[in-house]
């Protein structure tokens, strides 16, 4: 398993558990815009039993990320998620920056 910057790399460890036969759902920052702690094409997987590794933000922001996932592993359909905060809001949320991101979450066939 590649490890990166003391971590396993979450596209691994899907194609694991998949040949585990766990179900998986794969998120993907696709865009952002301002400030965001996670550059486009960083990875959250998630299995059926809320297991995950990767991430895509942080925060209040990757529990919503894991909680959509796990709807989407049971109705198959992915979805699109964006957050955003303003600058000026974002430390009242526990958020470390303003900006937005989007994120495709679906399900690993």
């Amino acid at each position: 398993m590649t490890v990166i910057a003391g971590r396993m790399d979450p596209l691994l460890v899907a194609e694991e558990w998949k040949g585990k036969g766990r179900t998986v759902a794969i998120a993907t920052v696709v865009e952002t815009w301002g400030s965001a702690p996670r550059p486009v094409g960083s990875h959250l997987v998630i299995d059926a039993d809320g297991n995950f590794e990767g991430s895509v933000s942080g925060g209040c922001v990757e529990g919503a990320v894991i909680t959509e996932a796990l709807d989407v592993l049971q109705s198959g359909a992915p979805r699109m998620l964006e957050f955003g905060v303003a600058d000026e809001t974002a430390w009242r949320v526990g958020l470390s920056c303003g900006g937005r991101i989007r994120v495709y979450v679906e399900r690993l066939g």
